[in-house]
């Protein structure tokens, strides 16, 4: 089964430009430089010949990257982790509740999951809504997890002390906002067609890897194409592509993959 994978957001927690900076990349007029908060989604047909989208993480941008894509509808949502750039966006899935009548499932594991329900309690306290409320349902993820005929296998990864989600799905991979991948999960990403490396930045950072860290990981593993993303304003995409190896890309967004499921 083909699918469309479109990068949403290849930008750090702060986004490219970052407020109130005057660096050269915050400055350039490449659009490849411009990066809104990290987030995937894909695109395919199910068994049955209806259309469906996955969303991976739904950043503070989400809104703004669904409009420039012409996402028209979202038939689940998953989560790596539950910081605030990646979640901050679900609010918006109610339009999707609108225009499908019908209610969202949600896949996180259970600390993104406790804290989802912290942040937007008021999707989920009894009281009535004085207006309009996401209409999802949460789900914990302990396992694949199977939807329209793909399957999406958890694949967990170390965000500093936190332990986070990347997501298997066919021969690819989507690991973001990491900087271990603990020995456990490296078989599941050996050879693998496309996977997404987070790449924060060249100096060295405590809960993410660098460029150098992530070109290790992408020669250990091996994968026909790797995409490197959640990049920072210090990262400038045609000097640093420059210096890529072969089959090793920096993520941009709007970038579309055709991936097997």
């Amino acid at each position: 089964m083909r699918a469309t994978l479109t990068v949403l957001g290849s930008g750090t927690s702060m986004g490219v430009p970052t407020i109130g900076c005057a660096c050269a990349v915050c400055r350039s007029t490449d659009p490849r430089d411009k990066r809104t908060r990290p987030s995937v989604k894909l695109d395919f047909t199910d068994q049955m010949g209806a259309p469906r989208t996955i969303v991976i993480d739904t950043s503070p941008d989400f809104r703004a990257q669904a409009l420039r894509e012409n996402v028209t509808r979202v038939d689940a949502v998953l989560f790596t982790h539950a910081h605030a750039d990646h979640i901050l966006g679900l609010d918006d899935i109610r339009a999707f509740n609108f225009h499908q009548r019908a209610r969202i499932p949600v896949y996180a594991n259970a600390p993104a999951l406790d804290t989802i329900r912290k942040t937007f309690h008021y999707i989920f306290d009894e009281a009535p809504a004085p207006s309009a409320i996401p209409l999802i349902d949460l789900h914990e993820v302990r396992g694949p997890i199977e939807l329209f005929g793909a399957t999406f296998t958890p694949v967990p990864v170390f965000h500093g002390k936190l332990e986070v989600l990347g997501y298997l799905f066919g021969r690819n991979a989507y690991l973001t906002d990491f900087n271990v991948i603990p020995e456990a999960s490296l078989p599941m990403l050996h050879s693998l067609d496309v996977l997404f490396l987070d790449a924060l930045r060249d100096a060295a950072h405590n809960t993410h890897c660098t460029i150098a860290e992530a070109l290790d990981y992408a020669a250990r593993l091996a994968p026909k194409a790797a995409y490197f993303t959640h990049m920072n304003h210090e990262v400038s995409h045609a000097a640093v592509s420059e210096r890529l190896p072969a089959g090793v890309f920096l993520s941009y967004d709007g970038l579309k993959l055709e991936v097997e499921l």
